[in-house]
């Protein structure tokens, strides 16, 4: 790995207009992805862990939604300010993406081999046939069986995890250098699921490729990622290393999901502790902190100013004005 990050997103504000006012979704987010690094996006639903990764690849629909300052410099170049066509060259060959819903997310009337080839005409200079042939064996990089006769076949004659796998070898079929999963086990049975992050993980690896995991799941986290964010209603507020964030949680919110997740060491009896209240409404945050309404260590200080995000060790931020 380099010094430099593939990607670094600074400062990124991403609102909405509605009728209930401007919605902050994404309120100065800042991190950054080095090459072949796994860095986890987690919260609750909500939080802007999607809208962040939308920003990204330039997929905020305006309006009702805006980009509103920032900067997201992958390989040195602002996105924000590239072009529709420049964006379109990078989306899919140099950054792909894997949405959480691989049934909506497929074409119902198109065949997986048409999905498959198409990018790859678009973004590399073969020819469909070759195209065709590259993608048969992505499919078969993702573990489905006699991919060439399945490339034929339409989404619906597929399993829930299959279709999850056709859209890893989607992600994969221009070999990007980032790829960001966004839930992409969602609605997977335990089994299948850890089946997909092995193989999304291994094969990051393999091509020493960068992946950004979006996730409510701190399970998945601690066993595919490296570093990890904590997003809050906007913010990010607290953000280190995987080993760390679990065994040094600085934020009351980060410490609340922990306690909230079972543990293979805890007593059959014991109950789990869940975080009191739900997430704000974003048209209408509180002063102050957003988790104060919910945090159970809160001060005066917590509802007058929003806390910055600070160093409390060496790789380790946290948002918070409570010390310890």
């Amino acid at each position: 790995m380099t010094d430099q990050p593939l990607l670094s997103v600074k400062d990124l504000h991403t609102q909405f207009r509605t009728d209930e006012g401007i919605i902050k979704a994404v309120d100065g987010v800042s991190f950054d992805i080095k090459r072949g690094e796994t860095v986890a996006i987690v919260g609750e639903s909500g939080s802007g862990k999607s809208i962040t990764a939308m920003s990204i690849l330039g997929l905020i629909p305006n309006p009702p939604g805006e980009i509103v300052s920032g900067e997201i410099l992958f390989e040195g170049k602002d996105l924000i300010q590239a072009s529709e066509s420049e964006l379109r060259n990078i989306r899919g060959n140099d950054i792909s993406m894997i949405f959480q819903e691989p049934m909506t997310s497929l074409n119902p009337s198109l065949t997986i081999g048409k999905q498959l080839a198409e990018p790859i005409v678009v973004h590399t200079k073969l020819n469909w046939k070759e195209a065709l042939k590259k993608a048969i064996g992505f499919l078969g990089k993702v573990q489905i069986a006699d991919a060439e006769n399945r490339i034929k076949e339409h989404p619906h004659q597929f399993s829930g995890g299959m279709r999850q796998r056709v859209m890893i070898a989607m992600g994969l079929g221009c070999e990007p250098k980032l790829i960001i999963a966004d839930e992409p086990t969602t609605a997977l049975d335990v089994t299948v699921q850890a089946q997909i992050l092995e193989l999304l993980k291994d094969l990051t690896r393999n091509n020493d490729t960068s992946l950004l995991l979006i996730t409510h799941d701190l399970g998945v986290v601690a066993r595919y990622a490296e570093r990890v964010n904590v997003m809050y209603a906007g913010r990010i507020v607290e953000s280190g290393s995987v080993m760390d964030v679990f065994h040094n949680p600085q934020h009351p919110y980060t410490k609340g999901l922990l306690a909230s997740i079972p543990r293979m060491d805890q007593d059959a009896g014991d109950k789990l502790v869940p975080i009191i209240g739900s997430p704000p409404d974003l048209s209408m945050l509180p002063t102050g902190c957003a988790f104060h309404p919910r945090c159970p260590v809160k001060t005066e200080e917590c509802t007058r100013a929003v806390p910055p995000l600070k160093k409390v060790g060496p790789y380790h931020h946290k948002a918070c004005w409570i010390n310890g």
